[in-house]
């Protein structure tokens, strides 16, 4: 047996003044969805924003119900919406934020594992990565380059075909 360790590099900002206008402005539309979020349950509200690389932005929020396997998250709300409306498309970004009023998110909010495995199915469809923008309640915002540095091993239609 050997033991293997695998980790990832991202980078840091500590404003969103130090990002690009347009990733700024993507951000921005993430952090609006937390009006809209749904989620009377876990107060938990998540918003997503898409950027397509001819600048067309889709958003999304949570949304919860009582039977919570009914629930979907932001971000695949997000992609869906992308999904749902281009049958051909190129995701450059997408930006995810949170806010919990009973409690502030000190770290930027990742996806769970669920929009993590949506996201890899959404790179090997544009067969290219998605940058992924996280931000929270801080200020911080992390920048990954690619699902596959936070969703290692990931189960993919490779393994199907």
């Amino acid at each position: 047996m050997k033991r293997e360790k695998y980790n990832f590099d991202c980078e840091v900002f500590e404003s969103i003044d130090l990002l690009p206008k347009d990733i700024q402005h993507m951000i921005a539309l993430a952090e609006d969805q937390l009006n809209y979020s749904y989620a009377p349950y876990s107060n938990f509200l998540v918003g997503a924003a898409a950027m397509l690389d001819n600048g067309e932005i889709h958003t999304g929020c949570n949304q919860e119900n009582a039977s919570y396997p009914l629930c979907i998250c932001a971000e695949r709300v997000a992609l869906y919406s992308v999904g749902s409306k281009h049958k051909e498309f190129k995701i450059k970004a997408l930006a995810i934020t949170a806010h919990n009023p009973a409690k502030p998110n000190e770290d930027p909010c990742t996806p769970c594992g669920a929009c993590r495995q949506v996201i890899q199915e959404f790179e090997h469809r544009q067969d290219g990565p998605i940058t992924l923008y996280l931000t929270g309640d801080s200020g911080k915002i992390l920048k990954i380059e690619g699902i596959k540095n936070i969703l290692p091993l990931s189960f993919s239609m490779n393994n199907l075909l």
